[in-house]
């Protein structure tokens, strides 16, 4: 089995995608496709914007998926026997796998990102990564500590991110570094991601993704809210829907990708590393690759 995998929210970088932009025509016309939806100049902020200004939700979200999806649709005869996504990376890989067109996910992802900044801006939340404990002893430190505070990423073993109401995660931190975290790292993001916190966000976006013409894929596609493979359109629907607010379970996605015959992942987007990375981290033996290599 060959899945092609999309990173999420992180993965943007100054310059992105001007080289696929000079590629050929395919890739200019989505481009300029993707500035109309958007009602802005999105490749003038990838190509040539601050990492600051792409740090912005409202840019940060479209660009990565401009990324990784035109990167996916201007090469020829790919067909993955799996895709997934970590994250924002689910609407990519919903594209790759023919459950939404280029317009449909790019207009869900501006709606996700939007809503998700007014979430950010109603609640001060923030995120941390927590390396080198199991994760049932952070679980644990989230339940105890008083405040909201949730296991929001499980990234790959021995290392998970958690995220909730600011005062919550930075108590937590202080207590997982106690019990022997080699890392309590506080992420430079706008708010609590995959937690309660997004409520708001999930309530719209289940309405926009209530309207959205979806198709059965074209090949299973490992959701974040379960890691478990799906091929049913409503099912998906449903679960993008509960993604905003729920764990992104992405070691149990690479376990069960693994089990059930995993014999090459190809990274599509960001620098081709990040993803590829956590699969090294679970198991040495899988082949990874970026897309253009």
């Amino acid at each position: 089995m060959i899945a092609y995998v999309f990173p999420g929210q992180g993965s943007q970088f100054p310059g992105m995608g001007k080289d696929i932009y000079e590629s050929g025509n395919k890739a200019k016309q989505l481009f300029e496709e993707a500035n109309q939806i958007l009602g802005f100049n999105l490749a003038n902020v990838m190509f040539d914007g601050t990492a600051e200004e792409l740090k912005s939700t409202k840019y940060a979200q479209p660009a990565i998926f401009c990324h990784s999806v035109i990167g996916y649709l201007i090469k020829d005869n790919l067909s993955p026997d799996a895709v997934a996504g970590h994250s924002l990376g689910e609407f990519s890989a919903l594209v790759a796998a023919g459950v939404l067109s280029f317009e449909a996910g790019l207009k869900l992802v501006q709606i996700r990102a939007n809503a998700m900044q007014k979430a950010c801006d109603l609640a001060d939340g923030t995120m941390a990564a927590i390396v080198g404990l199991d994760d049932e002893i952070v679980e644990e430190v989230c339940h105890a500590v008083q405040g909201t505070v949730v296991a929001a990423n499980y990234n790959c073993p021995g290392q998970l991110v958690i995220s909730g109401e600011r005062d919550a995660v930075i108590k937590s931190c202080d207590i997982l570094k106690g019990k022997g975290a080699r890392r309590a790292l506080m992420l430079p993001v706008g708010g609590a991601f995959h937690s309660p916190l997004m409520q708001p966000a999930r309530d719209e976006l289940a309405e926009a993704i209530g309207k959205a013409a979806f198709s059965n894929p074209t090949c299973p596609i490992f959701q974040n809210v379960d890691g478990q493979a799906h091929t049913d359109a409503l099912k998906i629907k449903d679960n993008l829907v509960q993604q905003l607010t729920s764990s992104v379970l992405w070691t149990q996605t690479m376990k069960n990708l693994k089990e059930n015959g995993l014999s090459e992942v190809v990274e599509v987007g960001g620098n081709g590393k990040v993803i590829s990375g956590m699969f090294k981290k679970l198991d040495r033996s899988i082949v990874t690759r970026p897309l253009n290599d």
